[in-house]
């Protein structure tokens, strides 16, 4: 079995975004708003530090998984709604952090360092 790529795996959320204004503005708001889903992850690794002294279990890991894909869906589709790829966005991400690098100024605070 191949690998999915990130291009493969944007289209097939498609099977599953079933939401309001799909292709609208109200479409974009929607997706845009379910990338709250980050919080979750958060929540559960907060729960790590302080429920369980920084140790991951294997139960732990799966469940942080499942909140990872939920925000990667919400990723998707908020890039689908803006007519982006996924390739796209990490590439562009990639470039920018490499940019960063080459100048020195990985660590710091804004975004057009």
């Amino acid at each position: 079995m191949s690998e999915l790529t990130f291009d493969e795996y944007q289209t097939r959320t498609g099977e599953t975004a079933i939401y309001p204004g799909q292709g609208s503005v109200e479409g974009l708001y929607y997706v845009g708003l379910g990338l709250g889903e980050a919080g979750e992850v958060q929540g559960k690794i907060k729960k790590v530090m302080r429920d369980h002294g920084g140790v991951v279990t294997d139960e732990t890991r799966k469940a942080i998984k499942k909140e990872l894909g939920d925000a990667m869906w919400y990723i998707a589709r908020t890039a689908s709604e803006l007519e982006l790829t996924l390739s796209e966005v990490a590439q562009g991400n990639l470039d920018k952090l490499g940019d960063r690098k080459d100048r020195g100024v990985l660590t710091g605070n804004g975004d057009d360092r």
